[in-house]
């Protein structure tokens, strides 16, 4: 018979130590702006550059918000030294009589300290504005080192100074002015919360400020930033007045250039639904440029699409459609969102009352009714547009069936079974491939050597794990001509075994593994290796970085061996780490390094850089809002002017330290 736990088998009842150190005063109450101070992350998604240049659009999109209102027509923003950032609009100025609830303190001081707080919750007092939470202004007053707000309001000025979000003056009367209405708030953000090393970036904020006056045409924006901010190779202006009157359309234009259309002209235009909201846009099709889509509620820009993003699709996939039957054109009827956008390059801005976003940080839309908004007004304009402009309307619709064939015929090719691909690739003695006919569940590990590539050989999963060989270091394509790309056989074989495509003609559907896994000796040859290999996925397959499936495997270098004990460490740092803490005082650790890969045997290659749950893997990303800084690195380091890799150790090196040479 089964015996029953007894109560006091599972724990002892008159054990009251638990109790003892847990009590009501260990329950603490975080006040005013304290809980933004201590976990930031929930507030602006973190304590990095993206989240530093958070602060900088929070306080940008309240003086936008005033703009699109109508009470504001243009805007200020000068970045000086020390990181300190100036906004300034022309708009109706913060309250600062007694808020009715809070007396005395003024409306102003509870925007900027009290969480919630705004003219955003009311109906009233704007109709559209990208603030909803009501947290932005509070939230970069308490992440701030100091921040100061001048108020112009009934030919008054106010004003006020906070420090990491408590003020430390009471709002003060400033004396009468004339001539001047509206808000100022300079900041400093706070080196306590983002390090000592972060600041604010000319560019970054130029292009947002640049991308604001584009998504308002009635806004003019005026910028201004210290000349010695700028980096030498930046092409930011230390002055600038931004005003398109043109709006979207005059982006998409200077985007374009002179690269040749599909269409003579974009489909482009702005409707304004009282009742619902304003949708503007503006698309074109150029297969030499890469396709984009940009978007964007009450100017706030949303990464990730959303509702609105998805009505735009749909409606142009819906109208053409209609039109080619319309025209009895048979192939019409298989036209797909996704054929119609692989080649477009377009933008798309709403306004609307009361929008939902996914996450303070805003990078998507989940208003349903954005969607019937855009899909209603897109589709019945595009269907104008086309009956307008016959021409336009056939050579688009000839266009978008040829993807869509191109589409069909791309799934078909991928029915291939793999292992037949396999056989294709030309590869026998070099790749060797995985059971697994799932490319999601596959690994692609790309070894330097072919001694390297026995051992990782062996280690691997046959059912998931594929290895590839390389032959030392490829060809580095940032500094190649362009006929060697095609001339190169190592590159050729790797292309092939990858099987998406490049450049433009990138697919993701296509990619044959599920991560593909750079795998070099944890050595300066290696890195080198390594750095070739990023640069190539970088210029060749961007798609893949972009869609997350670029890794950079790390194995060790050393193997530290003590009695029956033995851990593995990356590098000297960690060794030496490993060494104090993990072994005790005096004991004689002794110290394996490896030369490469090919020194490690299969087990330990397996153990340490190939298992699942037991290796590290470093994801290779592009950061968003960095696209331009990134390329100019690349070239830098790896293009073909071996001056401005010189530059660029001068410039750097104060940074390198202690290196054995």
């Amino acid at each position: 018979m089964a015996r029953t736990a007894a109560k006091s088998d599972l724990f002892d009842v008159n054990d009251d130590t638990g109790s003892r150190g847990y009590s009501a005063k260990d329950i603490e109450v975080l006040e005013g702006l304290e809980p933004v101070r201590r976990r930031p992350g929930m507030y602006i998604g973190g304590t990095d550059e993206r989240a530093l240049h958070h602060l900088a659009s929070e306080i940008i999109d309240n003086a936008m918000d005033e703009a699109v209102a109508g009470h504001a027509n243009w805007i200020e923003i000068v970045l000086e030294p020390d990181n300190i950032l100036t906004v300034r609009d022309n708009g109706r100025g913060i309250p600062t009589d007694p808020h009715p609830k809070f007396k005395p303190k003024s409306a102003l001081e509870i925007i900027f300290t009290t969480l919630h707080s705004g003219g955003k919750f009311q109906q009233g007092a704007y109709e559209t504005s990208g603030g909803l939470h009501g947290v932005g202004s509070s939230v970069v007053n308490a992440l701030s080192e100091w921040l100061e707000v001048e108020v112009a309001r009934e030919r008054n000025l106010w004003g006020q100074r906070y420090e990491r979000g408590v003020p430390v003056t009471k709002l003060k009367d400033m004396g009468s002015v004339h001539n001047r209405r509206g808000t100022t708030v300079r900041f400093k953000p706070d080196v306590k919360i983002f390090g000592p090393d972060a600041h604010f970036k000319p560019s970054r904020l130029y292009r947002a400020a640049r991308s604001k006056a584009y998504l308002f045409r009635g806004v003019e924006i005026r910028w201004s930033c210290a000349p010695e901010l700028i980096h030498s190779n930046d092409t930011t202006p230390a002055q600038d007045t931004l005003h398109f009157p043109g709006g979207l359309s005059d982006y998409l234009e200077s985007t374009i250039g002179k690269a040749s259309t599909v269409t003579p002209r974009p489909f482009a235009g702005r409707i304004d639904s009282k009742d619902k909201g304003i949708v503007e846009w503006a698309v074109t099709w150029s297969p030499s440029l890469d396709p984009f889509m940009n978007s964007y509620c009450n100017t706030i820009p949303t990464p990730q699409g959303g509702t609105h993003d998805n009505g735009f699709r749909s409606a142009l996939a819906k109208s053409l459609r209609a039109y080619g039957e319309l025209t009895n054109n048979r192939k019409a009827p298989q036209i797909t969102a996704e054929d119609v956008m692989s080649q477009a390059q377009a933008m798309l801005s709403i306004f609307i009352r009361d929008p939902q976003f996914q996450g303070q940080t805003k990078d998507k839309l989940s208003n349903p009714e954005a969607q019937r908004l855009v899909e209603g007004v897109i589709k019945d304009h595009l269907d104008h547009w086309l009956a307008d402009s016959p021409n336009d309307a056939n050579k688009l619709l000839t266009f978008t069936i040829e993807q869509a064939e191109d589409r069909i015929r791309r799934r078909q090719e991928k029915e291939v079974s793999r292992q037949s691909a396999t056989r294709k690739l030309r590869l026998p003695g070099k790749l060797a491939d995985c059971s697994s006919g799932s490319p999601e569940d596959t690994e692609l590990f790309l070894v330097e050597g072919d001694s390297a590539g026995g051992s990782a050989k062996q280690a691997r999963d046959r059912n998931t794990q594929a290895v590839l060989p390389l032959r030392g270091k490829i060809l580095n394509v940032a500094s190649a001509a362009a006929g060697k790309l095609a001339q190169n056989q190592e590159l050729s074989d790797l292309m092939q075994a990858i099987g998406c495509g490049t450049g433009d003609k990138f697919r993701e559907e296509d990619l044959r593994y599920g991560k593909i896994i750079i795998m070099t000796d944890a050595d300066v040859d290696g890195a080198h290796i390594a750095s070739l290999l990023v640069t190539f996925f970088y210029r060749e397959l961007r798609g893949a970085i972009e869609k997350g499936r670029i890794y950079l495997a790390m194995p060790p270098l050393y193997k530290l061996t003590h009695g029956s004990k033995t851990i593995y460490a990356r590098d000297d740092v960690q060794r030496d780490e490993i060494i104090k803490k993990e072994f005790k005082a005096n004991a004689k650790v002794e110290i394996s390094r490896f030369k490469g890969l090919g020194e490690m045997n299969p087990s330990q290659l397996k153990e340490t850089t190939m298992k699942p749950g037991m290796r590290t893997l470093l994801k290779v990303v592009i950061a968003d809002d960095d696209k331009v800084e990134t390329e100019d690195l690349v070239e830098r380091l790896m293009g073909k002017k071996p001056e401005l890799r010189f530059q660029y150790i001068q410039e750097h090196a104060q940074f390198a330290k202690d290196i054995d040479v």
